[in-house]
């Protein structure tokens, strides 16, 4: 009878267990519902085709600067540059790959070098990248203002006709977001060497012992993170049609918070690219559309998008809690 009791009591553990993980990994998904049924009910006109499209216009280059910032973070380091560097090809976009195509393509490919090079610093000198990020925003920034003291420049005619598509039944943004997150999904979570590259910021020693270079992980890492940074500001200016050297500096906190409302952790590889696009939706229909039809001034509407946050990163921890 004793053994009887103890074998439903784990079996029971293991079913609450499945459960606490299921509600976790849905966590991200219930944010964003919960914030379409808001605005559903506070603003019905606006789930539509073309309150889709107006509502979710700034959620392509948001969730390509959250996927960046995740393939930082799923190496246990952390991008505090991806919002100026995001204005610096912005620049250079509204500008040399406008007017000479060629020399803009250089200079965007070469930025996507300068990434892959401090991946292999940050892993030759142990340097915390928090520090090397840090400085390097300095530097995208002085180069954005140097590219475009002030505001203009246009964006190419192509990617104008890009980003302005409207195919017929679902708007580009939610075709764009479920395409970024499937090809990224595809290849971190399903491929082997994705395996690897998560592989790096969950458990380095094992990885090393099996003979994989840690330093080519880090440079690969970042080097995706430099090119979904230049696509993130390539698209900005897509939508914006100009640039400003300060275009993009909100980006770093935001993709920081798409991450890790997406289920994401600062430790340990673990990382979800479905998880962080939807984050990254979440944070765009909160940061403007919602707030706005809840009259909530934009002085305050930064402090709402924390306090947003919040709530979600406490219903995790409670959950993991419950999982442990």
């Amino acid at each position: 009878m004793t053994a009887v009791s103890v074998e439903n009591g784990l079996k029971s553990s293991a079913r609450a267990t499945r459960r606490a993980r299921m509600l976790r990994s849905l966590l991200p998904a219930l944010s964003l519902a919960l914030v379409l049924i808001a605005i559903a009910w506070l603003n019905p006109r606006a789930i539509s085709y073309f309150g889709f499209s107006l509502m979710l216009s700034l959620a392509i280059p948001i969730a390509l600067a959250t996927i960046a910032q995740m393939f930082v973070i799923a190496g246990n380091e952390l991008d505090l540059s991806i919002g100026t560097f995001v204005g610096f090809v912005g620049c250079v976009t509204a500008t040399w790959l406008k007017d000479a195509p060629l020399l803009g393509v250089v200079i965007l490919l070469g930025s996507i070098g300068v990434y892959a090079l401090l991946g292999a610093l940050i892993h030759l000198r142990n340097l915390p990248s928090i520090v090397v990020t840090l400085g390097m925003s300095f530097v995208w920034q002085g180069m954005a203002i140097l590219i475009l003291p002030k505001p203009g420049g246009k964006a190419p005619d192509w990617l104008l006709a890009l980003m302005a598509f409207k195919p017929p039944f679902i708007p580009f943004p939610i075709i764009a977001a479920l395409l970024i997150a499937a090809v990224v999904h595809f290849g971190l979570m399903r491929t082997s060497y994705g395996v690897i590259l998560r592989g790096s910021g969950g458990n380095s020693a094992a990885l090393k012992r099996a003979g994989w270079s840690l330093l080519r992980t880090k440079i690969a890492l970042f080097a995706l993170t430099g090119l979904f940074g230049v696509l993130s500001g390539m698209a900005l200016i897509g939508i914006t049609t100009s640039a400003d050297a300060n275009i993009g500096n909100g980006y770093t906190l935001l993709s920081i918070a798409g991450v890790i409302l997406g289920g994401g952790e600062f430790v340990g590889g673990r990382v979800s690219p479905i998880g962080a696009v939807i984050g990254a939706l979440t944070l765009a229909l909160a940061a403007s559309p919602l707030l706005t039809f809840m009259h909530i001034p934009p002085d305050w509407q930064v402090a709402a998008n924390g306090a947003i946050l919040i709530i979600v990163l406490a219903a995790r921890v409670l959950i993991s809690r419950r999982e442990r």
